[in-house]
């Protein structure tokens, strides 16, 4: 059975009970498997008497929504190769992306985008807003078309953290294999849980759709027995949490960080005993890591375990068996700092090119900064400059109209992912960078830069974004971004520097800075839609400001 047949027979077989929700002026609104399958036949039907052929390409631009999920699996299950394109991001970005992948048609959400995307692109395909979509009576749900693994099923464009998106084709030998995988490694968390027979998983979830490892989670939520309860609105993501009570879900490093933030935030502005106690406890638990135990440590252990962790794990969902990490490497002190209080954070690596994920962590076999073995049937290696190689059936046949990007890519067999890692005596992964992002110094030294700015924001909490320059210079530089609500003091970020320098060898150490007013976003183009740094956008954007540091310093 293949995997979108396995939804299928799963979504009949739940066809009273809720699979898929929206949460909407603080309610969840949810469909059963039979709605959604309604759902489905009403987009089919839409796409049949359009006219849409097997390996017709469509665009899907629209945020998170049960329309959404119908919508994409209708358009598999017809043979058509979905576009899934961000909403948020810039209409010119969109419209290139389009021109680029020269779909039939586009379905949008929204008017106005739609407008837009015709003023940019004259030539644009028709475009459908979704309302028109579902609509008419519905007739039985029928069976999707079987695809063989070759048959391509959607294009996924890249972020393009420098230089232009690309667009990655997956397959359904890609999918068939990586949602066995997903489903395996979800069942070893969920053996761990005592749920009452047949009662099924509840799931959260935020990130767009577009992004590959969002997609693999709805496809692989869809394939198992569990309820996926989709955020509508970020800024009230902390009630939408509670509302949906999920026993795990997908985070991005970033919104972690800040949850940690809050979190130390709140505790050191109640003081007294509580601020003391759980200061200790932190303390205790590091020693814990390195392998030192006291009596003392245990006893603050103890006590925070009891009077203080629960209290915070019922905050952030009382629920919550376990956090799933990915898109970025998370900083050791915060998977600690969870599952001091009693929550793991499961870490995946991998790329849009390897189908979202490479490895991803055991349950209750993490190792804080690493991101966990590669899963079964995949093979992983390192070549020239550490550069982590990948090979196995989640490999992706190529990019759109890219024949030398797809050769350069896939050269000897092995994907190359452009990441630096190291692999442990457990085969346990660790990233350490992107080879594209390596700074040379004029000294010779190279230098990730990563690290860097993990560690410096480490100790500059109240800075949004942290970027280390110099590449071809003397010594290294940062741009460091205030928040909105917060100024940042010169005196403040030297501190942060001195504290993040102490240790380094000297090629390392961050000697000037330049603090930008404003934080990058991705409207004002300087991160990806996924939220990752420009840095080309970046250098360009900030050329002079940079000049300066190093003419400074250096006279």
């Amino acid at each position: 059975m293949t995997f979108l047949e396995n939804i299928f027979d799963r979504l009949h077989r739940s066809a009273g009970e809720p699979v898929l929700g929206e949460v909407r002026d603080g309610k969840i609104v949810s469909v059963t498997g039979g709605e959604l399958l309604a759902l489905i036949q009403q987009a089919r039907k839409f796409l049949v008497t359009r006219g849409f052929k097997k390996g017709d390409r469509c665009a899907l631009l629209a945020p998170n929504s049960i329309r959404w999920a119908a919508l994409d699996l209708a358009m598999m299950a017809e043979g058509i190769i979905v576009v899934p394109l961000y909403a948020r991001q810039a209409p010119p970005e969109l419209a290139a992306m389009l021109k680029d992948s020269t779909p039939v048609r586009v379905c949008c959400s929204d008017a106005a985008l739609a407008a837009e995307i015709q003023r940019l692109w004259p030539a644009a395909p028709k475009i459908s807003l979704l309302d028109g979509i579902f609509t008419g009576e519905t007739t039985a749900p029928t069976k999707p078309l079987t695809h063989v693994d070759s048959d391509p099923l959607t294009i996924i464009y890249t972020s393009g953290t420098s230089g232009e998106p690309k667009g990655v084709v997956l397959n359904a030998g890609n999918l068939n294999f990586m949602l066995e995988r997903t489903g395996a490694r979800l069942d070893e968390l969920m053996l761990e849980v005592k749920k009452p027979s047949g009662e099924p998983e509840r799931i959260f979830h935020y990130a767009p759709f577009c992004f590959a490892a969002s997609w693999i989670l709805l496809l692989t939520a869809l394939s198992r027995n569990s309820v996926l309860t989709l955020s509508t609105d970020l800024s009230k993501l902390s009630d939408e949490l509670k509302l949906a009570a999920p026993d795990y879900f997908l985070n991005v490093p970033t919104l972690l960080e800040r949850v940690r933030g809050k979190i130390e935030e709140a505790v050191q502005k109640r003081g007294g005993f509580a601020a003391k106690a759980f200061s200790r406890a932190q303390h205790a638990y590091a020693n814990r890591q390195r392998g030192l135990r006291t009596f003392a440590d245990s006893a603050w252990l103890r006590l925070a375990g009891s009077l203080m962790f629960p209290a915070i794990r019922e905050s952030i969902g009382a629920n919550l068996k376990a956090l799933i990490s990915g898109s970025a490497p998370l900083s050791p002190e915060t998977q600690q700092f969870f599952l001091m209080l009693g929550i793991p954070v499961l870490q995946a690596y991998g790329l849009t090119e390897t189908t979202a994920i490479c490895t991803l962590d055991v349950p209750g076999h993490v190792e804080p900064g690493r991101v966990g073995p590669a899963i079964p049937g995949i093979e992983m290696s390192l070549g020239e400059n550490d550069e982590i190689l990948v090979r196995g059936p989640n490999v992706f046949p190529g990019y759109w109209q890219r024949p030398e990007a797809t050769a350069k890519a896939l050269e000897g067999g092995w994907f190359h992912t452009g990441d630096q890692g190291e692999r442990d005596a457990n085969g346990n992964w660790r990233i350490s960078g992107r080879l594209k992002n390596l700074i040379i110094l004029n000294s010779g030294h190279n230098v990730a830069p990563e690290p860097l700015e993990e560690a410096l924001a480490r100790e500059l909490p109240e800075a949004a974004q942290v970027v280390i320059v110099g590449n071809e210079r003397s010594f290294l530089a940062a741009l460091v971004t205030a928040q909105p609500a917060n100024g940042l003091k010169a005196e403040r970020v030297q501190a942060a520097l001195d504290a993040a320098n102490a240790g380094l060898p000297h090629y390392k150490t961050i000697r000037a800075f330049h603090i930008v007013a404003e934080p990058l976003s991705i409207e004002n183009g300087m991160l990806t839609a996924n939220g990752k740094l420009k840095r080309d956008a970046i250098m360009a954007r900030f050329a002079a400001e940079i000049k300066r540091l190093f003419e400074k310093k250096s006279a």
